[in-house]
């Protein structure tokens, strides 16, 4: 999404990238949100330089070992780029050559005194790596959650800030290249299409009209025959702040028939929990356990096979569609994202979130 340009070199004074290798790979993920770079720096009690840690080193020690409660260290390289002091001012050069945006300036003690990172200078052009991919939303859900708000406007309608939660997520795809888009339609349909036939976005939309609600899975039965490449499934409640074109790369790559992508959360159960034993003795007590997991959000990459063998329009989740292959042993993969770059519309609490961060226009 970037375009590598004249990059400003930014000292970085603080401890944001500095990180302790006994945190957890969730609490990683919360620090490269944090931070907003995609690089995290390992150092013991006395500022040494032990590692570093990707966003990317994360994301592998997740599809590997799924274990978000274990160490960070255990998934960082051991062998990061480092500059002296004396060789200070090769970091422009160093983070070009290497196509990293952050470099630490070491002592002779191989302490970190400071943190080079590249700010400024680049230049958001449009991608054109998801050029062809269509995208599908599901856009027919009676959005019950959202009460009283969907009781005037249907779900997709519903605005963050001054644009429509569906806008932003076409939005953010048409930066990716992707043009075409699938509206699956139901609730409220007509206002939805009154309001695209309103306002040229720039892209093409296409509807496909449910006659009886058909579930996130059904309703791609009335794509049959109308997609034949690898396209985009998503909710239209949801935001995803992440990197499309890593995903797309990684479906291809692993050869997957879909890909779902996770987000990994951490809850804390606000109450004292007692396990029993098979005599009605207590077994173990735990106060106020906390669990660390992957959820779904409701955005897949998906082959175009899944679409032509939905025959009939039977409803249907999605979910039911990956079980269903899960079980016939197909490909399945996911890819994880940080809890903080995933927003579900369809809480009230989210929903503020997403008015806090898109409220001031278009999803960046």
């Amino acid at each position: 999404m970037k375009k590598f340009g004249e990059w400003g070199l930014y000292e970085m004074k603080n401890e944001d990238m500095l990180i302790q290798g006994n945190i957890t790979i969730l609490d990683a993920m919360k620090c490269l949100d944090h931070t907003a770079k995609k690089v995290l720096f390992i150092v013991d009690g006395a500022r040494r330089l032990q590692a570093s840690v990707t966003d990317g080193d994360v994301r592998r020690w997740i599809l590997a070992k799924g274990n978000l409660d274990a160490e960070v260290c255990l998934a960082a390289n051991n062998h990061p780029i480092f500059l002296t002091e004396e060789k200070e001012n090769r970091a422009f050069s160093l983070m070009k050559q290497r196509k990293i945006d952050a470099v630490p300036i070491l002592d002779d003690g191989h302490r970190v005194i400071k943190i080079i990172t590249a700010v400024g200078g680049e230049q958001e052009e449009l991608s054109t790596e998801l050029s062809g991919i269509p995208v599908v939303i599901m856009a027919g859900g009676k959005g019950t959650r959202l009460y009283p708000y969907t009781k005037i406007l249907p779900k997709p309608l519903i605005p963050i800030g001054d644009v429509p939660i569906i806008e932003h997520i076409m939005n953010q795809f048409h930066r990716y290249g992707c043009n075409d888009f699938f509206l699956v339609v139901n609730h409220k349909k007509n206002m939805i299409k009154a309001y695209f036939a309103e306002n040229d976005m720039g892209y093409h939309v296409t509807y496909a009209d449910e006659e009886i609600p058909l579930g996130t899975g059904g309703g791609l039965s009335l794509l049959n025959g109308k997609i034949q490449t690898t396209f985009v499934l998503s909710n239209c409640d949801i935001l995803i702040k992440e990197d499309f074109g890593k995903m797309y790369r990684q479906h291809k790559s692993q050869g997957n028939l879909i890909t779902m992508v996770c987000a990994a959360k951490h809850f804390q159960i606000p109450y004292g929990v007692i396990e029993i034993d098979e005599k009605g003795g207590i077994k173990e007590m735990s106060e106020k356990p906390s669990l660390s997991f992957l959820t779904n959000t409701g955005c897949y990459f998906v082959e175009p096979e899944v679409v032509a063998n939905l025959k009939e329009p039977v409803c249907l989740s999605f979910p039911d569609i990956i079980e269903k292959y899960r079980e016939a042993e197909a490909k399945i993969g996911i890819y994880p994202v940080s809890e903080n770059s995933w927003l579900d519309m369809g809480q009230m609490e989210e929903l503020r979130r997403m008015e806090e961060q898109y409220g001031k226009g278009d999803a960046e």
